[in-house]
């Protein structure tokens, strides 16, 4: 097939651009710009675009689909020509689903924990030398790419995202693929420039479960109350399988899970990703992998990329960091931490950088996130708050929000650097929490400041 992508330079699109690609399609692309790493792995393949920009004379009738990524707009050229001619053209979403319609689908949504449970899978699945075609959104140990899409395997995980699927297509991406095997983690409000109440945005795991094929399974996380309601209340003639944290204990910072077999060792903590392994566990059994297998491999899962990452560690001091974002998953971040080291003293930096943190409307539901920090701090950038063309916030509502009297906020990057920089790590956790980069705070400085 002749493929061609509009925006392709985005983290999902480029990883799709590559699997097609590797399978043996021909690939073309345009995007307005494209930094790394999507660039140089573009770039090695020999399909990154020569110049960026559109190009409407790229569109011609001998291509069989368009890919269109949410970067494009309604009005790009490049869409405006294929409408024109006719051409057929997918949302990512949908093109995942053509490429998949006759294996089986095993998607796992829920508003946080999906890519570590996806990532968990795969891992399991790898280690057992079981081959599985894929869509996640991290990269993994082990793994080349982030997509893999071939024509002889039988079983595709797709990580399944409720943000929306394309410009001209508002349906959540999870809503398009019907999978045979589905889980949800949990529903906490996210995407509110979106989905602007919570009745709206839990109502989109309704439709996801009701989007299960007959005669499939639904794996939910029974610990969630919204998610236990959502999924009991479906109709749908489909399984239902619920799940809970497994019993564990911490030693010394180390977390020892309770199996059959005993206490397990494993490189993952926090009840949070506890329960993510239950999940996953129920998940892996439905494809194929006993109990005991299960427990073997994920022994040796150190976690996705990005979701609570170890950046570096001395003697007395250790520095993770982590994408999360929502209230919930910032709560249960720092808790985790606390809890592993709970003689540590505790330093979480927090910066609110997507739509939904950023909104003064939302920024209630954080009361409390984190609190379990013996040190607090927030960060947000006004610029960026600027270009999201959304209200101003100030220093007093963030304050007011999480309703902690020592709560440190910052929204000048180079002073929140100065104090990070100031801090004496000897006995500390530190947790640096955020999609974004704090205004350009280089990692790779901070990890020396551990070392």
């Amino acid at each position: 097939m002749n493929i061609h992508f509009i925006a392709i330079g985005g983290a999902a699109m480029h990883n799709l651009a590559l699997a097609l690609h590797l399978k043996g399609e021909t690939i073309t692309g345009s995007d307005d710009e494209i930094f790394d790493p999507s660039k140089s792995r573009l770039a090695a393949r020999g399909i990154l675009p020569e110049t960026y920009g559109w190009f409407p004379e790229k569109i011609t009738k001998n291509l069989d689909a368009i890919v269109l990524g949410m970067h494009a707009k309604e009005d790009n050229p490049e869409l405006l020509k294929a409408q024109e001619l006719g051409l057929k053209i997918y949302s990512y979403p949908e093109f995942l689903y053509e490429q998949s319609k006759y294996k089986t689908r095993v998607v796992i949504g829920g508003s946080h924990g999906k890519t570590t449970i996806t990532s968990m899978i795969l891992h399991v699945m790898h280690y057992h030398d079981r081959e599985v075609d894929y869509m996640v959104g991290a990269q993994l140990e082990g793994f080349d790419v982030m997509v893999k899409l071939t024509d002889e395997n039988d079983f595709i995980v797709l990580e399944g995202d409720e943000y929306l699927s394309s410009p001209i297509d508002r349906r959540p991406k999870f809503h398009l693929y019907k999978p045979n095997i589905a889980l949800i983690s949990g529903i906490a409000w996210d995407h509110i420039n979106v989905f602007p109440t919570y009745e709206g945005y839990v109502e989109q795991f309704s439709v996801f479960v009701d989007s299960i094929v007959e005669g499939g399974s639904i794996t939910y996380n029974i610990e969630d109350a919204e998610v236990k309601k959502v999924v009991e209340a479906s109709e749908n003639n489909i399984r239902k399988f619920p799940y809970q944290t497994p019993n564990y204990k911490v030693e010394n910072g180390t977390t020892l899970l309770e199996t059959e077999e005993g206490a397990m060792p494993i490189e993952i903590f926090g009840k949070h990703n506890l329960n993510n392994l239950a999940g996953a566990k129920w998940i892996c059994q439905q494809m194929g992998i006993d109990e005991s297998d299960f427990y073997e491999a994920i022994s040796t899962f150190q976690g996705a990329s990005k979701r609570l990452e170890k950046i570096a560690e001395s003697g007395t001091c250790i520095a993770y960091k982590d994408f999360a974002h929502s209230p919930s998953k910032v709560f249960a971040t720092t808790q985790a931490l606390k809890n592993q080291y709970p003689d540590r003293k505790l330093i979480a930096c927090l910066e609110l950088h997507t739509y939904s943190s950023l909104n003064p409307e939302f920024l209630s539901e954080y009361k409390g996130a984190l609190d379990k920090a013996d040190v607090a701090v927030v960060f947000y950038s006004p610029h960026a708050v600027k270009i999201k063309k959304l209200e101003a916030i100030s220093e007093q509502q963030i304050a007011d929000a999480f309703q902690r009297d020592d709560l440190i906020i910052y929204t000048n990057p180079d002073e929140f650097k100065a104090f990070l920089f100031s801090q004496g790590f000897r006995n500390t956790s530190l947790l640096l929490m955020s999609s974004g980069n704090y205004g350009g705070l280089d990692f790779d400085e901070v990890k020396k400041l551990i070392n």
